[in-house]
């Protein structure tokens, strides 16, 4: 997002001190002198907020905040007001501004509610993007959500495989949801109208294990925990694989394979095809697309409007370390959406400099994560130089060495 603000004040004065204040705080002003030059501007897709003095000849700052909410009610209006117009500004925030500001203002008060309204602007846009890509796109692009290159490789990763027709093994982080990255694998492949059965390896015998193959027979048998398959099961297992049988094997583990886990034949199968997940560690910027997707999703569950998603809760959300993954992270917004205390995320309790600073080690974790620990691979990624980098992992004690792999 660009920290685009459409000005609108038909004082050319105030407007050019305005526009000169957005400018040096690295904003870009699109400054425009009525509610007739400004309309063009408005529209769903505009990638900013609005700036607007109420007091205007002919149509005035209501009209545009009318019109704008028309356009698009998610569209954040800030509106200046003068002394005597408090009254009038605060009727607007009733209608649907986002905010008022009294003229004059300091710099640091307005650069403050812009901030807050390009960043909630910025939260609606992102959620409207996956939403669209999700109802426009296949299987993968409805299921596994995510705008970091992390989400999109795997994407990539689960449609290549989907069509291989190989077994394939799905590795992650326990919560990474393991079992639905096995059904998008189906459901992307030529097996998608047949059968997906799933099913628990632990304790499954020859018995129960033949009944599953049968199950999924022209579709697709998940296995979830392939390593705690008793060994009885995997030599029949790979007999039923080698003699053809008409199912296909995903397996799932949230634990490293080898063959002294499993049975080699079964190992070197599965090792033909693998996807891992990665955690929610290593991609935190798409911490605030899944959350406000699991918000949407409990708030539709309850019967009830979602809460707002403030920039300070996201801030604290990808301040997580997250080792619960995606299955603690849901479980969040479903407290959320019900209104219940989260102990694990002290907005409120936090300052904005702490906040930071969280926000920052998580994104250099990521991008460490991300690079297999190598740190000269990492400050390129994020774009700083290195000496800056490595001051940066000693602030937070941070090792490369622990994100080798």
């Amino acid at each position: 997002m660009t920290g685009t603000v459409l000005l609108v004040d038909d004082d050319r004065a105030v407007r050019e001190a305005l526009a000169q204040t957005l400018e040096l705080a690295d904003l870009h002003p699109v400054a425009v002198g009525s509610f007739v030059a400004a309309k063009d501007h408005i529209t769903r897709d505009f990638p900013g907020v609005i700036l607007s003095d109420i007091r205007m000849p002919g149509r005035d700052g209501f009209h545009l905040l009318a019109y704008a909410r028309q356009v698009d009610e998610e569209l954040p209006v800030v509106l200046l007001t003068g002394e005597g117009d408090i009254p009038m500004a605060l009727r607007a925030v009733e209608q649907g501004a986002f905010d008022f500001l009294e003229k004059p203002c300091a710099p640091a008060d307005l650069l403050a509610v812009l901030h807050a309204a390009l960043e909630r602007r910025r939260g609606v846009l992102e959620a409207r993007a996956e939403r669209a890509r999700r109802e426009s796109g296949d299987p993968a692009a409805r299921l596994i959500f995510g705008v970091s290159e992390l989400a999109e490789g795997l994407r990539a990763r689960v449609r290549k495989l989907a069509h291989l027709g190989t077994e394939v093994l799905v590795t992650g982080p326990p919560g990474s949801g393991i079992p639905k990255v096995a059904e998008v694998i189906h459901l992307c492949s030529p097996r998608a109208q047949a059968p997906f059965e799933k099913r628990a390896a632990q304790d499954l015998d020859r018995a129960a294990l033949s009944g599953a193959l049968a199950a999924a027979a022209g579709g697709t048998l998940f296995l979830d925990e392939i390593s705690r398959l008793p060994a009885d099961s995997q030599i029949a297992l790979v007999a039923a694989l080698e003699e053809g049988c008409d199912a296909r094997l995903v397996a799932g583990s949230t634990t490293a394979l080898d063959e002294s886990v499993i049975s080699a034949d079964l190992f070197f199968r599965l090792q033909v095809g693998q996807v891992r997940i990665p955690s929610l560690a290593e991609r935190p910027e798409d911490i605030p697309v899944l959350f406000r997707h699991y918000v949407d999703q409990a708030a539709e569950q309850a019967g009830i409007d979602p809460p707002e998603v403030t920039p300070e809760h996201v801030a604290a959300l990808m301040a997580r370390d997250w080792p619960g993954n995606a299955r603690s992270l849901m479980s969040a917004a479903m407290r959320f959406v019900l209104g219940m205390p989260d102990e694990a995320v002290p907005s409120g309790e936090l300052g904005l400099a702490e906040q930071l600073a969280r926000v920052e080690r998580s994104l250099l974790v990521a991008a460490l994560g991300r690079q297999k620990g190598r740190a000269s691979e990492a400050a390129k990624a994020l774009k700083l130089p290195r000496k800056t980098f490595y001051d940066k992992l000693a602030k937070y004690g941070i090792r490369p060495e622990d994100y080798r792999r």
